[in-house]
């Protein structure tokens, strides 16, 4: 019998989930099933579904959807006006009146690229963007996998390799193995709250030339897992680094709307890119990411994003707008409200208002009590996060501990993320997920949660912590 394994030998060098999402449904299983165990259900923080966790998604893209699945709703009354009118003008952009019909490009609905290009004028302050440039899919990932089968190029010397930050998105690495792509590491600075090094980039492309071809780096910002925020200069100097080095720029940007920190802002590599003049703006390539499944709008099983494609030769670019057959309707008419939200003067525009200001706050008091919480723990130290939805502290493990995981065969910080899941109930993220193989260990949760949700996580973790120190002195 010819397996998969066989067929393509790249399936052998993608590397192994570390099975805490299995671990955690295995045991939601035998919950549901009546096993008993010291908790009654699980509450999983490893990666960003705010409305799994509990947060109330926002009723003005609900309701929009909702009259385009059943638009008998656009005569009842009791939905606001601007609901009704937003859904109609939907539903007119879909072939033949309805969410069921396949998009009329493959780059998505027409009326819904142009919102998105508009969304990104205003971002920018005026800097121009067209919608042929953008390409709607079912979500960054998709995105990303697209644009990584695309530069997938060459076997050993002349392999593509990919600048990553470390710690990068979990997801990111088993991408690049999938793509055949090599991951070519450059480190984040803990100690300065996780901003990105140029000396580092300078070093991982000189020692990365002699294995590979470097072409792309890939940049996350706000970070991800870290909570960072890029100022100017540092993009200025990235891109700069970009041109000099003729990489191109992928850059994750989904948590552009999730800026908490004081004196923190976003600003678009876009924006910097075409500040600084037609040198640059006509010549580096950048793709950018941007997803509906992000902290605010959070609808994360929609999967539903955009990337946005600068100074990518028109040949190449037709190609990738190619690669997928169309996107989800009912995604990008949820990424139609996430770029178009309600305005002053819009019936929906102060429930909107109030329902967002909530979100916002709530993610940035749990980021900065569930910081502090960490930070007091013995043995973990915790950098504050100024965007995003992820903390990412720091545990130092003791040394029979470590010697325990060993024997097991796992990665110190997986065994602690397996002990904690199986004896408390919480299901956190192991650093290793996020491209760390050094012994400078990490786990990662998602903050954006119900307070009193938070609370339990926080509270479980510290009961369990503390035990685990008496088991392992």
């Amino acid at each position: 019998m010819t397996t998969a394994w066989e067929v393509n030998s790249r399936v052998r060098g993608i590397r192994a989930s570390r099975n805490l999402k299995s671990l955690a449904e295995s045991i939601t299983k035998q919950i549901t099933q009546g096993e008993k165990k010291p908790f009654s259900r699980v509450i999983d923080v490893s990666s960003c579904d705010p409305h799994r966790a509990g947060m109330a998604p926002i009723s003005f893209v609900r309701q929009v959807l909702a009259v385009c699945l059943y638009p008998e709703l656009l005569e009842e009354p009791s939905l606001p006006q601007d609901v009704r009118q937003r859904a109609q003008k939907l539903l007119e952009a879909c072939s033949g009146g309805s969410v069921g019909s396949y998009s009329v490009t493959a780059c998505g609905l027409p009326l819904v690229q142009k919102r998105v290009a508009e969304f990104i004028t205003r971002r920018d302050d005026g800097v121009s963007s067209d919608p042929e440039d953008i390409i709607v899919t079912a979500g960054s990932q998709e995105s990303l996998w697209m644009v990584l089968h695309l530069m997938d190029s060459g076997e050993g010397d002349t392999q593509t390799g990919v600048l990553t930050p470390m710690p990068c998105p979990h997801t990111l690495p088993m991408l690049l193995d999938d793509a055949g792509m090599k991951l070519l590491p450059y480190q984040l600075s803990e100690k300065r709250g996780w901003a990105l090094d140029l000396d580092e980039l300078h070093r991982a492309v000189k020692a990365a030339r002699t294995g590979c071809q470097p072409r792309v780096i890939y940049i996350s910002n706000p970070g991800n897992p870290t909570g960072h925020v890029q100022d100017r200069a540092t993009v200025e100097k990235v891109i700069h680094f970009a041109a000099a080095e003729r990489l191109v720029l992928l850059v994750e940007e989904v948590y552009q709307d999730s800026v908490y920190g004081q004196d923190t802002e976003f600003i678009s590599y876009k924006k910097v890119l075409f500040d600084m003049g037609p040198e640059y703006s006509e010549t580096v390539e950048l793709i950018s990411f941007h997803s509906i499944s992000a902290a605010i709008m959070g609808e994360c099983g929609l999967r539903g994003g955009y990337m946005e494609v600068i100074n990518m030769d028109p040949d190449v670019s037709h190609y990738l707008k190619t690669m997928q057959y169309c996107p989800p309707v009912l995604s990008q008419l949820a990424l139609d409200v996430m770029v178009d939200p309600p305005t002053p003067g819009d019936c929906s525009y102060k429930t909107f208002a109030q329902e967002t200001l909530l979100l916002q706050k709530t993610l940035s008091q749990n980021a900065q009590r569930a910081c502090d919480f960490l930070d007091d723990l013995p043995g973990m130290s915790c950098r504050p996060a100024v965007a995003g939805v992820f903390l990412y502290p720091r545990v130092r493990f003791p040394q029979q501990l470590m010697d325990e995981a060993e024997t097991l065969g796992v990665e110190a910080d997986v065994f602690y993320c397996q002990r904690l899941l199986e004896e408390e109930g919480v299901c956190l993220g192991a650093g290793c997920e996020n491209g760390q193989n050094d012994e400078n260990y990490h786990i990662r949760l998602s903050v954006l949660a119900p307070p009193a949700a938070l609370d339990q996580v926080l509270a479980c973790l510290r009961t369990f912590h503390l035990r685990l120190l008496d088991t392992f002195p």
